[in-house]
């Protein structure tokens, strides 16, 4: 196995480990402390940053992979329709087709499944999300005062991070919008005043006065 699809094991067997600690019951409020320190930390928005550039490599791996599947389906199906002369040498040749078609079926189903079980765990990570905050409001109407404070607000707002940095460009948009137009406003304005100033003096002189 090569280095990158080693690297592809590791980052599938991590992934199965972080899949059996999001499904592994664990009390409520360590549960809401953890996904609270997933969400908020900045170290972890990096890393889900960097995982998702490696899982477009992966996703050219797994094309790449099926791709060598098909070709080595041809090769076989061609071997097959040679005649029985060469037998010995085609029986040397298949076991070199069967051993390439082996591997690229290996790297396949290892892309595959690397990528399928991201889309598992980004799904989970989600539903567990929202059921924390659903059991954080039923704890709020139940009367529980160990239910709100910050986590249970921090907690609210992480399923809706991707809105609010939405809404925020928006608003930075918005903004330097107002600011071109305060710049135009304020040139209209000095604009004005100038031509103020020389339509009262040609008024009282009936002719515009000359700079000094």
């Amino acid at each position: 196995m090569t280095l990158y699809y080693s690297l592809v094991f590791m980052l599938l067997v991590a992934e199965m480990a972080l899949f059996m600690l999001l499904i592994v019951p664990i009390p409520f409020t360590i549960r809401r402390k953890m996904f609270t320190f997933i969400s908020e930390s900045p170290l972890v928005a990096k890393l889900q940053y960097g995982m998702k550039i490696t899982f477009i490599f992966i996703l050219i791996l797994f094309i790449d992979s099926v791709n060598r599947v098909y070709r080595v389906q041809v090769e076989l199906a061609e071997s097959k329709d040679m005649g029985a002369s060469r037998s010995a040498v085609l029986g040397h040749e298949r076991m070199e087709v069967q051993a390439r078609k082996f591997y690229s079926q290996r790297n396949m189903y290892l892309c595959g499944f690397t990528l399928f079980l991201s889309l598992i765990l980004n799904r989970t990570y989600t539903l567990i999300l929202d059921v924390l905050r659903l059991e954080e409001k039923v704890k709020k109407y139940e009367g529980d005062p160990s239910a709100g404070g910050k986590q249970g607000e921090k907690l609210e707002n992480a399923g809706n991070m991707g809105e609010i940095a939405k809404l925020r460009k928006e608003l930075a948009a918005k903004e330097r919008d107002l600011e071109t137009l305060k710049k135009q406003s304020e040139g209209l304005s000095r604009e004005y005043g100038n031509l103020s100033d020389t339509y009262e003096a040609t008024q009282k002189d009936g002719t515009p006065k000359k700079d000094k």
